[in-house]
């Protein structure tokens, strides 16, 4: 695909074809890294799992008839404190 860069506003921007972002699985508002990397721009989706989920809806799923027990890790191996 050839495109060009183009004045928006202040800005420079370039248009990228839907079969590009979709062969890269980036979806429209999705963000992403854009790089230079030896005189090439690189441009990645940025995989987050921060923010996708909704501490609400996770406690949501939580059986009712759930129930906190402790477990035992064993001895300490290293330099952890208990």
């Amino acid at each position: 695909m050839v495109t060009k860069i183009q004045r928006w506003g202040n800005s420079q921007g370039l248009r990228l074809a839907k079969h590009v972002l979709e062969e890269a699985h980036i979806l429209l508002g999705d963000d992403v890294d854009v790089s230079a990397r030896d005189g090439i721009i690189v441009i990645a989706p940025v995989r987050r799992v921060r923010g996708k989920h909704s501490l609400r809806k996770l406690v949501a799923r939580i059986p009712s008839d759930y129930g906190v027990e402790e477990i035992d890790w064993g001895h300490p191996v290293g330099r952890e404190s208990w």
